[in-house]
């Protein structure tokens, strides 16, 4: 499933869910690299 998450104040990235963090993060896959952030 795609998501976005906001990883600045103007940063998006939109990928593959892989999980959801404690602290109310996600991460998302973009091709071999994973990012965290707060959900769009």
């Amino acid at each position: 499933m795609l998501k976005t998450i906001i990883l600045g104040s103007c940063i998006s990235v939109q990928g593959f869910f892989v999980k959801s963090l404690p602290n109310g993060r996600i991460v998302v896959r973009v091709g071999n690299q994973n990012f965290q952030g707060k959900p769009v």
